[in-house]
């Protein structure tokens, strides 16, 4: 399958039955990243969590008492 990079437009080639080529078939709004793009993102969002002006915000999930 072929899967073209979000941000550099580098197209690539990924295995058909993957979980990656299933994901992005099933669910549209996913996007692909290539290997140099997605390790720039990791490593500019690690620099700016080491500031301490940055908060990433996770989702609190409610615990249910009657489940």
């Amino acid at each position: 399958m072929q899967v073209k990079c979000t941000i550099c437009d580098k197209v690539e080639e990924i295995e058909h039955y993957s979980l990656q080529a299933k994901r992005l078939r099933n669910r549209r709004k996913n996007m692909h990243l290539c290997e140099p793009c997605y390790d720039r993102i990791e490593k500019n969002t690690k620099k700016r969590l080491s500031t301490g002006k940055f908060k990433l915000y996770k989702e609190t999930k409610k615990v249910d008492d009657f489940l």
